[in-house]
């Protein structure tokens, strides 16, 4: 059983003052565990109400809340962190996430004979009409420890993992990834070439909370502009860019593009609306990602 532990909670615009609580909770109860810290960085939240609410982490034992002025993105906060951790195991937990398990972090120390673990998500309650939870909730299916086996270093995530300080101190994650998605695709693609096992558990976190459909359109947009940056250092690693090949072996991309622009506003109003379609969802990502081509 691991004895030390530093969990290193990334945070933008979102109060994880409860998950901190759950956590330390969890962690003053188990007996073998002898050094634990809860480390949370705040990458340049805009909102002030959210950072005051933050602020009380400091009061818990073991806590940490850092404030940090300038937004870098999602890698450089997560480097940072283990830069941070006193400990040889780290737990890099998001801070959109609920625990629902009582056993979540004795899972994780119990865990042997590898340095990357990743414990999965389960989606969280009924939300009718949210882009978002429809998308999740589709992919849950496709997400047990099981499924995810069989592709370790493709199905892996950053936002429930515990890797060890060695990893990350040799393999930190890619500081290029600036805006949003990707980081973790790259940083599992470097661990396979690495020959370093990622171990897929079904220890997961709760995710619960999903943003308007206006906002997740345009973070994925944001994604899909990342995807295009590094697409040639993710060829195989993305469902999307498997796609794309395939539409341009039949040379159909420029007729899926031509689709896209033509019904780009209409489809937008669909999967902004309360009835949005995962299947249009889709066919709007292919299209938008092949009209990056035309911008460049």
């Amino acid at each position: 059983m691991k004895t030390e532990l530093s969990i290193l909670i990334p945070t933008y615009n979102d109060c994880c003052l409860e998950l901190v609580r759950q956590l330390a909770e969890q962690a003053q109860n188990i007996e073998d565990l002898h050094a634990y810290e809860i480390i949370v960085a705040d990458d340049g939240s805009t909102e002030k109400e959210t950072v005051e609410a933050n602020r009380p982490i400091n009061n818990i034992e073991h806590c940490r809340y850092i404030e940090r002025s300038e937004n870098r993105g999602r890698a450089i906060i997560r480097n940072f962190l283990a830069q941070q951790a006193c400990h040889a195991w780290l737990l890099y937990i998001d801070s959109d996430m609920t625990v629902i398990r009582k056993d979540f972090l004795k899972t994780y120390l119990t865990c042997a004979g590898t340095q990357v673990v990743y414990g999965g998500y389960k989606v969280l309650g009924r939300h009718q009409g949210n882009l978002r939870f429809m998308y999740e909730k589709r992919a849950e299916r496709k997400h047990s420890a099981a499924m995810r086996t069989k592709k370790p270093h493709l199905d892996f995530h950053t936002s429930n993992f515990l890797v060890s300080k060695t990893v990350i101190a040799t393999t930190p994650l890619d500081t290029r990834f600036r805006h949003y998605g990707y980081e973790d695709v790259l940083f599992g693609k470097i661990l396979h070439e690495k020959n370093i096992r990622i171990a897929h558990i079904d220890n997961p976190l709760g995710f619960d909370r999903f943003e308007n459909n206006d906002s997740f359109l345009a973070k994925t947009e944001e994604g899909l502009r990342t995807l295009y940056q590094f697409r040639n250092e993710l060829n195989d690693y993305s469902r999307i860019l498997q796609t794309v090949r395939q539409l341009r072996k039949f040379g159909l991309t420029n007729m899926a593009e031509a689709i896209f622009r033509w019904r780009k506003n209409k489809w937008k109003a669909i999967l902004c609306s309360n009835k949005p379609s995962i299947l249009l969802f889709y066919f709007y990502k292919i299209g938008y990602f092949l009209s990056l081509y035309s911008k460049s």
